[in-house]
């Protein structure tokens, strides 16, 4: 079938125009499917071959170029081969050439890069054939993750954000660059950047994006900035943040050198992957199938749930396999130990659960990573026979497919949407509730409308901040202390630019509600997760949507470690105490039956039991686990001191209000009370 369409392609060196695209359907995949896995240029002492999927093609021309920069070129032709792949070999070591093709379709010539480039130019216009194998740091061909831990705690980080700071101590040719990840001993005042993360005790760093994106000139001024949520090379890592983006060699050994130097300091490296949209509508993909790729309403127009106006047609074969490869290789090629998944909502309950099975058939099972964002910012068509991987669904999710907690995190703080709706630390009613269901990983209970339904609390990412909407800081200073969030399209009332000094001043009630929303999610079932920065009072001055603001505004900046050390000092303990605690490590479909005696006090005032002894399954074993058999956990966020009776027993402090990972002994033979200051939490061991 047939729809008329205008598509218009200009990479900077023609521009051509298409009138049609093909609907295309399942028998179309059956008859094209390939299975090859070798599709891109492959280059080894014995050659190199180039291979191409592009079923339509008349005929595909290769150019092959001396620089990035290289206007004269050596043609060849393309062979066609079965199931509409094309490819042509030499035994010629061509490491370094760079690349395109020419696709004669139907009367029309279109000039793309290849989709499934492991390497490219600046600004991935040009594509590079590389040996990998000279790519390789020293000692990489060794480097092993470190040991899988009971516990996941999940650090997000940019990579500009992490060392772009003048107070980092990086050298200035590697601020906002992989290679600030190879330095240590960075400042003689406090610790930042690799020895900060490795003093603060998580366990793996969530990357943001960092394959090579197209919002960014790679060749322009070092003051741009972007999340990164733009996809143009999926293969190939970003040029902005490699000390010389002209060269498609460097990216490689830098990135791998970044995962290599957090690998040595004990730390997993998770990255951010966006497939399910491209940068642009008319991406390499499409320009070697048009319309396959891109997912279409029925009257032809793109569809666009991503709110970026180029769904991938996850569904598809074709598309698929090109997911299910590119993560494949990252795992292999790079090392990378998990995957966060952009918007997978728009990808299927199937090729999710393809992509677990396929990484534990490699790996072993759960020894990488998967979690991701169940929704999608509007609604889009799905391939038929396939579920959208929502959080409706996460019932038929491979219970190694982990989700984000967007109730335990609007539970607590309050809604990410409207910057003045206030959550159970800053002043929300009525929430108690749904704070006992966060508790237990949203298991054990019928769920209401919009609430998560997980097989276990495998499936449950808690959180309470990410780089999306307001950091921690600024939410409870918005709802604490009537201040106006900026340029957040989502708020309800944004305001202008220049309220800076409400945000950077510090409040002692913030700082309490921020511990006790740490101790909080610290003390539910699920995978935790933080954004970078949160525990020193991360703020971005009230800017709620920072995705190309500046970076002086994105940047973590290293001296709030100092000026907010004691919040500093208590995530640390709270990591500390949370990877002794087998209770809360559980992650099987029983551990929520370890929360018991969850009773409601009053307004803001909740309080929990949990069964702490190791599992038989030794896979639950905590090797560090503390002596307590049983925890009580008391949250407190009324403005009154909260008296709980205690249980008869010995029991200890292991966190309140002022500090974590402490020891207070409360010896309380007959039943007796604890009394939990206001506007905290306390945890409690017998």
């Amino acid at each position: 079938m047939l729809f008329y369409v205008a598509i218009n392609r200009n990479d900077g060196r023609d521009t051509v125009k298409t009138e049609h695209y093909i609907q295309y359907d399942k028998a179309f995949d059956r008859k094209y499917e390939y299975y090859g896995g070798d599709l891109g240029a492959s280059c080894t002492k014995e050659g190199t071959v180039f291979k191409v999927w592009s079923p339509l093609a008349d005929r595909i021309e290769l150019h092959l170029y001396s620089a990035d920069d290289a206007t004269e070129c050596r043609t060849c032709e393309l062979k066609p081969e079965e199931k509409g792949v094309f490819a042509w070999e030499t035994k010629e070591n061509l490491h370094g050439v760079y690349y395109d093709y020419t696709v004669y379709r139907g009367g029309e010539a279109v000039t793309t890069a290849d989709p499934y480039a492991t390497a490219c130019g600046c600004n991935g216009a040009r594509s590079m054939v590389v040996d990998l194998t000279r790519t390789n740091p020293d000692g990489f061909d060794e480097d092993m993750a470190p040991e899988r831990r009971p516990e996941n705690i999940i650090y997000e980080l940019h990579i500009k954000d992490f060392s772009y700071d003048e107070e980092s101590g990086i050298p200035r040719e590697y601020r906002g660059k992989y290679k600030a990840f190879t330095c240590s001993g960075t400042n003689g005042k406090y610790p930042t950047c690799m020895d900060y993360l490795k003093e603060l005790g998580i366990t793996h760093v969530h990357l943001l994006p960092a394959y090579d994106f197209g919002s960014v000139d790679e060749s322009g001024a070092d003051d741009q900035f972007n999340w990164g949520y733009d996809p143009l090379n999926y293969n190939v890592p970003e040029g902005s943040y490699a000390t010389d983006p002209h060269d498609g060699v460097v990216r490689i050994r830098e990135f791998k050198e970044m995962v290599q130097a957090l690998h040595k300091n004990g730390i997993r490296v998770v990255m951010d992957v966006v497939y399910n949209h491209t940068y642009q509508p008319d991406s390499w993909l499409e320009r070697m199938t048009p319309g396959y790729y891109n997912r279409r309403l029925p009257d032809g127009t793109l569809a666009d749930g991503s709110a970026c106006g180029s769904d991938m047609a996850a569904g598809r074969r074709m598309v698929d396999n090109y997911i299910v490869n590119s993560v494949l290789y990252w795992a292999r090629e790079y090392h990378i130990d998990g995957f966060r998944f952009d918007l997978m909502g728009l990808l299927t309950v199937e090729l999710m659960n393809r992509i677990r099975r396929e990484l534990d058939a490699v790996y072993g099972v759960g020894e990488k990573l998967l979690y991701g964002e169940p929704w999608r910012a509007s609604e889009s068509p799905m391939e038929e026979g396939t579920l959208p991987a929502l959080k409706e669904n996460v019932a038929y999710l491979d219970e190694g497919v982990a989700v984000f907690s967007d109730g335990t995190r609007d539970a607590i703080k309050g809604h990410v949407f409207y910057e003045k709706e206030p959550g159970f630390v800053n002043g929300g009613t009525d929430l108690e509730e749904t704070v006992l269901k966060a508790v237990a990983g949203w298991r054990g209970q019928e769920p209401k409308e919009g609430e998560i339904a997980p097989k276990s609390c495998s499936q449950v990412v808690n959180y309470v901040s990410a780089h999306d909407n307001f950091t921690l800081w600024d939410k409870l200073v918005i709802t604490m202390h009537d201040a106006v969030g900026k340029n957040n399209e989502y708020c309800e009332a944004a305001g202008e630019p220049g309220d800076d000094e409400v945000f950077l001043k510090r409040y002692e009630d913030v700082v309490a509600a921020n511990k006790l929303a740490a101790l909080i999610y610290f003390t539910c079932q699920g995978h935790l997760f933080m954004q970078a920065g949160e525990e020193f009072g991360r703020t971005k001055l009230g800017d709620g949507n920072s995705f190309r603001s500046a970076p002086e505004i994105n940047m973590l900046k290293w001296s709030r470690t100092v000026e907010y050390g004691d919040l500093l000092a208590y995530y640390k303990g709270l990591i500390r105490l949370r990877k002794k605690l087998p209770g809360l490590c559980d992650k099987s479909a029983a551990a929520a039956a370890r929360i018991s005696s969850k009773k409601i006090w009053g307004a803001g005032i909740v309080s929990f039991e949990v069964d702490n002894r190791c599992g038989s399954d030794a896979k639950q074993s905590v090797p560090d686990a503390e002596r307590w058999e049983r925890l009580m956990i008391v949250y407190n966020a009324s403005g009154g001191t909260a008296k709980i009776p205690l249980p008869e027993g010995d029991w200890s402090v292991l966190a309140d209000g002022a500090e974590t990972d402490c020891r207070k002994q409360i010896v309380c033979t007959e039943r007796g009370f604890l009394e939990a200051a206001p506007h905290s939490g306390m945890i409690l061991g017998k």
